[in-house]
């Protein structure tokens, strides 16, 4: 099961980033390809995500479920795709590391079934480690820019052997698409 972790230092104290991190709606205007969040209680939200491979691109609805809020040092929660057999879960913890600074570590894993999990897997490997570094630098962005802190993210390069497996394996998916239309 592919997972990936990311810490980042917050120039804000906890409770500030707890203030923000609390609402699940900007968690997923955070999320990269997200187009639309609704929230169907305290713990359960429906997510609306644009994603792509290569020249294959859909939307999916995730179902995310927060299975414990226990700001401000953690929040686990877990999700499904609707109507794909891919399940998966995570974390986020806070610490604080001063009084304007707070360390979080997010952390993300997905799980396919069935005859397709082989490629849900291939495909999650190579990207939660960008998916992961994405979010937590562009949550630390959104945090400072409400407290009033610093702001300054660099953002980190794909190395050339990354790319040249991400494109590798958007080939791959694509002659599995490919192939399973020809034999639908």
């Amino acid at each position: 099961m592919p997972e990936a972790e990311k810490s980042i230092a917050i120039d804000a104290s906890i409770e500030d980033v707890w203030a923000y991190v609390r609402d699940i709606r900007k968690w997923a205007n955070l999320f990269p390809g997200c187009n639309d969040c609704v929230v169907l209680d305290e713990n359960n939200s429906r997510w609306s995500i644009k994603v792509g491979a290569g020249g294959l691109v859909r939307t999916v609805n995730v179902l995310v479920h927060v299975d414990e809020w226990s700001g401000p040092e953690r929040v686990n929660f877990s999700y499904k795709l609707d109507g794909d057999p891919v399940v998966g879960g995570g974390y986020y913890l806070a610490a604080r590391k001063g009084p304007r600074t707070t360390e979080i570590t997010l952390q993300v894993r997905v799980q396919g079934s069935g005859p397709m999990a082989p490629m849900w897997e291939a495909m999650s490997r190579p990207l939660l480690p960008q998916l992961a570094q994405s979010f937590a630098s562009k949550l630390k962005t959104e945090i400072e820019k409400c407290t009033g802190g610093p702001t300054t993210t660099a953002a980190t390069p794909v190395s050339k052997p990354a790319a040249g497996l991400i494109d590798r394996l958007k080939k791959r998916w694509r002659s599995i698409f490919a192939s399973s239309r020809t034999h639908a």
